[in-house]
C-alpha cells in the first residue's frame, strides 16, 4: 500500500528554516505535482504552496518570498523549503501529491501531517 512519508517538521526559532519532505513509500505511485496544506490551532486548513507538473509554482501571499515548493522526481519527492519562519508560521503541514499508480492510473495521496512550531 502506498504512503506519503513526511519528515522535517519540528521547532524552530523565529527567523529560522525547515525543510519538508514528503516523499512515496513505493515506487508504483510516481509523483507528478504536489501541494502543501497547513492547519493551525482553531483555524480552517489553508493552501500553502503547489507545484505543478510542468514545475509552475504557486504560494500563498503569506509565504511568498520566504517558502519554496520543489519536486525531485528521481527521489520521487516533493519539498517545501521554508525560511525566515515566524510565529504565525506554526501550524501542523499536509503533504498532497497527485501522480499515476502503476504508470497509468492518476491518483492523490494525501499525508498525515507533522508538527512545525516556531518559538521566540
Amino acid at each position: 500500500q502506498v504512503q506519503l512519508v513526511e519528515s522535517g517538521g519540528g521547532e524552530v526559532q523565529a527567523g529560522g528554516s525547515l525543510r519538508l519532505s514528503c516523499a512515496s513509500s513505493g515506487s508504483i505511485f510516481s509523483i507528478n505535482a504536489g501541494a502543501w496544506y497547513r492547519q493551525a490551532p482553531g483555524k480552517q486548513r489553508e493552501l500553502v504552496a503547489n507545484i505543478t507538473s510542468g514545475g509552475v509554482t504557486n504560494y500563498a501571499d503569506s509565504v511568498k518570498g520566504r517558502f519554496t515548493a520543489s519536486r525531485d522526481s528521481a527521489k520521487n519527492t516533493v519539498y517545501l523549503q521554508m525560511s525566515s519562519l515566524r510565529l504565525e508560521d506554526t501550524a501542523v503541514y499536509y503533504c498532497s501529491a497527485e501522480g499515476l499508480l502503476a504508470g497509468t492510473s492518476p491518483i492523490v495521496y494525501r499525508g498525515r501531517g507533522m508538527q512545525v512550531t516556531v518559538s521566540t
